[in-house]
């Protein structure tokens, strides 16, 4: 069997294990605020993220395209799949790590990093695209601050809107919304988080020339969003209990404001074809409503360690998918 074809066939499993750990790595942004105040039995949450990460995962591309063509051109990468090799090793032990230690660290930032660290051992810094790459952080860095701001808001509007009801109806009629707010979260998930791997698979069919261009095949779509799905059911335990209830206490109307928060900046990120971390956004969410609901109720101890982790992220698995392709290749 001829060795690219070896390789490639190594990739492709790797980004489709990448998807399945990123699917239970991350199962906690779609679903744990809707677990933590029992609006939804952690099964049933489960499955209904499980069905609709598949469904946003089929729908979109465009993260996909940028993914797989803005930190390196395939083409013009003789080792490429060699460099995929060590990113997608990298992104797999850093999401496994953190997920063991239950840390909502990003996985749009372990696979962007890695690849990036990839690139620049591998084939040096200047076939690093160094403004994709660049433009991507922004987006990824932007994502969270926009979150929080907009979960503050809304959770504001919602004490003024219903500041003369009593907190238990209010909170009644939120826990049934917030099963709504979950399949949103979850469709968006989706939407951007699976389209990753995607990339990275038509990154490597492009520098095998099984393809010139980075247009996502079906059997991809397909592949990547059974593989997210899968992964959603096994369901991420430690971090679901790290998301729902070390931040703040969450009631329902929190998560309602939360989540709906947190998918209208990954939709909207989506609809700008721009990777952002699903992580980010929820968690930056949390910590802007239970900010509104009042300052001093949020562990931000927990929250800076929580923020410590996505500082790191980047440049310990560039460093990382270095040394792993130094060791490999």
């Amino acid at each position: 069997m001829d060795t690219s074809l070896i390789i490639i066939l190594i990739v492709i499993f790797l980004a489709l294990a990448f998807d399945f750990i990123n699917g239970f790595h991350d199962t906690a942004n779609a679903i744990a605020t809707s677990v933590s105040t029992r609006a939804l039995k952690p099964r049933t949450a489960i499955i209904l993220a499980a069905v609709m990460n598949f469904v946003g995962a089929m729908m979109f591309t465009g993260v996909a395209k940028t993914i797989g063509g803005s930190v390196a051109d395939p083409a013009k990468l003789d080792n490429g799949l060699e460099i995929l090799v060590a990113t997608l090793l990298a992104a797999i032990i850093w999401n496994l790590v953190t997920w063991w230690f239950g840390i909502p660290s990003s996985s749009s930032h372990a696979l962007i990093g890695a690849l990036a660290g990839a690139v620049f051992v591998g084939a040096g810094s200047e076939n690093l695209n160094w403004s994709g790459f660049t433009t991507i952080i922004q987006g990824l860095i932007f994502s969270p601050l926009i979150a929080f701001a907009i979960g503050y808001v809304v959770m504001h509007v919602l004490k003024w809107i219903f500041a003369k009801r009593s907190p238990h109806t209010v909170n009644k009629g939120f826990r049934s919304m917030q099963v709504v707010t979950a399949a949103i979260q979850a469709f968006t998930h989706g939407t951007n988080d699976a389209q990753k791997a995607m990339g990275i698979i038509t990154f490597a069919l492009v520098t095998a020339n099984y393809q010139d261009n980075m247009d996502v095949p079906l059997w991809v779509k397909v592949a990547a969003a059974t593989a997210m799905a899968l992964g959603t059911s096994v369901g991420g335990w430690k971090i679901i209990k790290t998301m729902g209830t070390k931040i703040f206490k969450i009631e329902p109307v929190n998560g309602f404001a939360a989540d709906l928060s947190a998918a209208s900046v990954i939709f909207g990120a989506t609809l700008f074809h721009l990777p952002v971390s699903t992580t980010h956004a929820i968690t930056s969410a949390i910590l802007g409503v239970g900010s509104a609901k009042r300052f001093s109720a949020v562990k931000w101890g927990v929250a800076g360690r929580i923020v410590v982790a996505w500082v790191i992220t980047i440049p310990i698995v560039a460093v990382l998918a270095g040394l792993i392709y130094v060791i490999l290749f």
